[in-house]
C-alpha cells in the first residue's frame, strides 16, 4: 500500500484502557484500519495477555496479533498523575475503550461523566460481563460466564454429557466486534448526523445472547427449550459431521430441498431424493435417524477425499474439519492472504493471522506487530508537553 493511500480510519485516535481479550480486540481491529490506537498498560507487568499461551523469548506470540499496529504506554491507573495523563490524552481522543469492571474508571476519575465533559465528542466503548446498569453489573464477568448466561454453553456439546466450550474465548471475542460496530455507528452518527459524543454499552452476556438465532421466539410460543445436539444442527436436516473410512472428519450441510435431492442421487440414493416426504425440511426432521443413518454409512464406506470430490461434483456445501495445520498449508488461505509472516525484533518469523474484512479500496493492514512494553510513553507524554526531567521523576515514582 503506498504510504497517500488512507486507510478508512486514518484520523481517528482511540486510547485502550483495558487487558486481555475483549477491550483489546475491539481496539485491535480500529487499529488494523487506520485509527491510531494508543494502549495503556501498568508499568513492568503490562497487559497479562503478553504472557498468556505459547510464548516466544517470554512474550505471548499471541500478543504479537492483538496488538498490531497499536502503540504502548504504561501508566499506573491507581496515580493521581497517571490519572491526568490519561484525561489528557482523551481530551484529543475519537474513542475510548475500556473493560474494567463497571465503577473502576469513575473510581479513577476517568468515567463517562468525567471524559465527556472534558471532550464532548467522545465515544467511549464500555465491554463488561453485565453491562453498566442492573443487579448484576457489580459481579465479575469473564467470557466463560458471559456464554453460560447468553445460551451459548447450555446448547453447545452432547445431549448425554454436560455442557462443553468453544475451543477459543468466543464470548469475548463476539463482545469485541460488537463494540466496534457500536463504535463505528456512534462515530458516524456524530460525523454524519452532527450528533454528540455517547457511550457503547456492551454486556458480554448479550453480546452472546444476540447470536442465539430463535431460541428465544420458540420458547416464548411453546416453551421449547433448545437442548444439546451434538454436531448437528437441530431442526435442520441433514447439517450433522461424519467419520470418513481413514478416520477424518467432515462437515455435510444438504439441508436445503434441492441440495439434498443432489446429494441424495449423487450417492446412490435417488429413492430418498424422489420421496415426497422428504422435499421439505419438516418431513426430514420427521425422518432424522434414517436420514442421519444413510449419510453416514455412505462416508463411513469411503476415504475423506473421495468423500469431498462427490459432494463438490454435485454441489452439496461440504468440508475436511480443518486444523491450523490445515490452515497453514491451504492453498485458498494463502491465495487470499490470511496467512502473513511478519518478522519480529530478533530476525524470528512469525505468522499472522490476516486482515479481515477485506475492503476493496481502502484494506487494512498490519504495519508492525504487538509492540514493547511502553515503546511510546516518552513520545507521546511529550506530546502532551511533559518535560524529560518531568518524565525521569515520574518514572522514578512508578507513575509511568
Amino acid at each position: 500500500m503506498s504510504e497517500d493511500k488512507l486507510l478508512p480510519l486514518q484520523g481517528i485516535k482511540v486510547i485502550e484502557l483495558g487487558t486481555l481479550i475483549a477491550g483489546p480486540f475491539c481496539a485491535r481491529m480500529l487499529a488494523e484500519f487506520g485509527a491510531e490506537v494508543i494502549k495503556i498498560e501498568p508499568p513492568g507487568s503490562g497487559d497479562p495477555l503478553r504472557k498468556w499461551r505459547k510464548l516466544h523469548e517470554g512474550t505471548s506470540l499471541w500478543w504479537y496479533a492483538q496488538a498490531r499496529n497499536k502503540k504502548s504506554v504504561t501508566l499506573d491507573l491507581k496515580q493521581p498523575e497517571a490519572q491526568e495523563i490519561v484525561r489528557k490524552l482523551a481530551e484529543g481522543a475519537d474513542v475510548v475503550v475500556e473493560n474494567f469492571r463497571p465503577g473502576a474508571m469513575e473510581k479513577w476519575g476517568l468515567g463517562w461523566e468525567r471524559l465527556s465533559k472534558l471532550n464532548p465528542g467522545l465515544i467511549m466503548v464500555r465491554l463488561s460481563g453485565f453491562g453498566q446498569t442492573g443487579p448484576y453489573r457489580d459481579r465479575a464477568g469473564f467470557g466463560a460466564i458471559g456464554e453460560s448466561m447468553g445460551g451459548l454453553r447450555y446448547v453447545t456439546g452432547y445431549p448425554d454429557r454436560p455442557p462443553v466450550r468453544v475451543g477459543v474465548s468466543i464470548g469475548d471475542s463476539i463482545a469485541a466486534l460488537h463494540g466496534v460496530i457500536g463504535a463505528l455507528m456512534a462515530l458516524h452518527h456524530r460525523n454524519v448526523n452532527g450528533g454528540r459524543g455517547q457511550f457503547v454499552d456492551v454486556a458480554l452476556y448479550e453480546a452472546v445472547f444476540n447470536m442465539m438465532e430463535s431460541v428465544l421466539p420458540e420458547y416464548g410460543m411453546f416453551g421449547f427449550v433448545r437442548e444439546r445436539s451434538g454436531a448437528s444442527l437441530p431442526g435442520i436436516v441433514p447439517s450433522n459431521t461424519y467419520v470418513s473410512r481413514d478416520n477424518k472428519y467432515v462437515v455435510i450441510g444438504a439441508n436445503a430441498d434441492s441440495i439434498f435431492k443432489r446429494m441424495m442421487n449423487a450417492i446412490g440414493r435417488p429413492d430418498l431424493a424422489q420421496d415426497p416426504s422428504l422435499a421439505h425440511n419438516d418431513g426430514r426432521v420427521a425422518r432424522t435417524g434414517e436420514i442421519e443413518k444413510v449419510i453416514g454409512d455412505w462416508v463411513a464406506a469411503h476415504d475423506l477425499a473421495h468423500v469431498l470430490d462427490v459432494l463438490e461434483r454435485a454441489d452439496v456445501p461440504s468440508g475436511k474439519i480443518y486444523d491450523i495445520a490445515d490452515i497453514a498449508k491451504d492453498a485458498h488461505y494463502a491465495a487470499r492472504e490470511m496467512i502473513r509472516e511478519h518478522r519480529l525484533k530478533d530476525g524470528k518469523s512469525v505468522k499472522l493471522p490476516g486482515i479481515v474484512p477485506k475492503l476493496s479500496a481502502t484494506p487494512g493492514e498490519t504495519k508492525w506487530v504487538g509492540p514493547e512494553l511502553g515503546a511510546h510513553t516518552k513520545t507521546k507524554c511529550c506530546g502532551l508537553g511533559y518535560s524529560a526531567d518531568q518524565l525521569q521523576e515520574l518514572k522514578r515514582r512508578g507513575v509511568i
